[in-house]
């Protein structure tokens, strides 16, 4: 279940180091920002949907030791987009190591969008709030994002500049450009 709470002009959700301590106070619960400056309030994912996340987490983890291309990030790690001014939290993350070297402040959350992202559907979200979600990663500068729907089987991909698409389970998800030789195999992750 979620909750969205306007909390401004009280609180200033712009302010990280106010986010961080909230965030201190509050750690069973996912907090994030939308571009309205509105809190939302998520609890933990289920059983289920947590270790599908650590699965695909595990597998971008693995390949990105072998590549050393960039860092990888989980979903209890946020950013503060540049656009939008959101403080967002993807399930799974990637930043390329070019990137990561021009920032200035290396700690707190990083005032960058992600070169890669994946949402994965808990039962507490709408695919549309996703498909928003997803459109604002990309309008914030995210490369490649993979919003990936078990209770559909499907996988909407998202690219920065190029159509979006939607493939079934069936298929092997591809890291395209952005993370060469990467391919997860969802039957392997979502067996029944």
């Amino acid at each position: 279940m979620k909750i969205i709470l306007n909390v401004q002009p009280l609180l200033d959700l712009s302010d990280d180091q106010l986010m961080l301590a909230f965030s201190a106070l509050n750690p069973n619960l996912r907090l994030e920002v939308n571009r309205f400056q509105k809190l939302i309030i998520d609890m933990p994912t289920h059983t289920n949907t947590g270790n599908h996340n650590s699965l695909l987490n595990y597998y971008l983890t693995g390949w990105n030791m072998e590549e050393e291309s960039g860092k990888t990030y989980d979903s209890s790690t946020g950013f503060r987009l540049p656009e939008t001014k959101s403080l967002l939290s993807p399930d799974m993350s990637w930043i390329e190591n070019s990137r990561l070297e021009k920032l200035e402040k290396q700690d707190g959350y990083f005032n960058i969008a992600p070169d890669f992202v994946g949402e994965l559907r808990s039962d507490s979200d709408t695919l549309n709030e996703l498909k928003e979600k997803m459109e604002e990663y990309i309008e914030n500068g995210v490369r490649l994002g993979w919003l990936i729907d078990p209770k559909g089987e499907k996988v909407y991909i998202y690219r920065l500049n190029k159509e979006n698409s939607v493939q079934s389970f069936e298929q092997k998800l591809s890291g395209e450009d952005v993370l060469p030789n990467f391919e997860v195999d969802l039957l392997k992750i979502f067996k029944k």
